[in-house]
């Protein structure tokens, strides 16, 4: 008999956020869906595909409400909960925000799954929200086929400091905090084929709190400000050129990844996810036809837990881009900017 533990990730169809439904998908389900009822406090909704809602209370303080979930991205039910927390507290972070507190959500096949792993999967959720400082005060489970987990954020911002997809100004120099790959390294996981440097690479990206995002807030330079999960760099991108009215400028070259995802796309290893993403939007992107043959799959790449896109006024970019080092943002960079034009993106190698 093999008593051996089943893998987390053999247990679910997809992993992270490349579980996430393809851009163009959710666009035909919320074709139909009604619009929200008109309210004067509730500074973003739906309109803009943005991270999070944010409601006004009064003058000075407006409540940060999101959710996030997914199946398992890795197989140790630990970091597979510190990878899902810390992706959902992102949202409340893009929006500049600072967490308050988190509900859990949980599904887990408990026909299945010992005890012990569920425990395992709420310990590393509650660490990553111990870290934020973030209480879980409670949350909802039910017996699915797949596992699931994640959580309801709920954090707090000044109305007027709330940083949106769809504040970026023409001339705006985009910076991107965490490197890309996620998504290659979770294709080559499934297949034994990622090695324990890498491995380490991806738990330490992906469990790094974005928390220089209610810092970023406080400075009038930031324009707009998103994170890049499952619809990828070109995704998220142009969901702030939609949201701003603008064209970006992306310098490949410049687009940070994370060591060894290259090479690992040199190989073969990608997502399904990254290919619903080109058929959803790759009519918006433009790339030289001598591009490398991965470069298109990097720059789809869903990422679980990414980083954050910022839109900064150019002559801050140095200053904002230093502020991202010295938080431990490592790989920050510069990546490109925006102009006036027609939403769309303009990949150059």
């Amino acid at each position: 008999m093999d008593d051996r533990p089943t893998r987390l990730t053999a247990m679910a169809h997809g992993g992270g956020c490349g579980c996430k439904l393809a851009p163009s998908v959710l666009r035909d389900i919320l074709k139909k869906m009604p619009q929200p009822i008109p309210c004067a406090d509730l500074l973003v909704g739906t309109e803009t595909s943005d991270d999070a809602a944010v409601y006004r209370l009064n003058d000075s303080q407006a409540i940060v409400a999101t959710t996030d979930f997914f199946t398992p991205i890795v197989d140790d039910p630990f970091d597979f909960g510190r990878i899902a927390a810390t992706n959902a507290l992102s949202d409340v972070y893009a929006m500049g925000g600072k967490p308050l507190f988190a509900l859990a959500l949980v599904g887990m096949p408990v026909s299945v799954m010992p005890v012990e792993t569920v425990q395992d999967i709420l310990a590393g959720g509650a660490a990553a929200c111990a870290a934020a400082g973030v209480p879980v005060v409670g949350g909802h489970s039910i017996d699915s086929p797949e596992p699931i987990y994640g959580l309801v954020a709920i954090g707090i911002v000044h109305p007027d400091k709330a940083l949106r997809n769809a504040s970026a100004k023409a001339g705006d120099r985009l910076i991107l905090t965490k490197g890309l790959g996620v998504g290659v390294f979770s294709a080559a996981m499934k297949k034994d084929a990622l090695g324990a440097d890498a491995y380490a690479a991806m738990i330490a990206s992906t469990t790094r709190l974005n928390a220089i995002g209610a810092e970023l807030s406080e400075r009038p330079e930031v324009h707009a400000m998103t994170d890049i999960t499952g619809f990828g760099l070109l995704g998220h991108l142009l969901e702030i050129c939609r949201g701003s009215n603008l064209a970006a400028r992306l310098d490949a070259s410049s687009v940070p990844l994370l060591d060894g995802a290259l090479a690992l796309a040199n190989a073969g290893f990608s997502t399904g996810a990254a290919t619903r993403n080109w058929a959803s939007y790759g009519e918006a992107v433009s790339i030289p036809e001598d591009a490398p043959a991965t470069l298109r799959g990097l720059l789809c790449d869903p990422q679980t837990s990414g980083g954050l896109l910022i839109a900064v006024e150019p002559q801050a970019a140095d200053a904002i881009l230093r502020l991202c080092h010295d938080a431990g943002f490592s790989q920050a960079a510069i990546i490109g900017k925006l102009d006036d034009g027609a939403p769309a993106v303009a990949v150059r190698i």
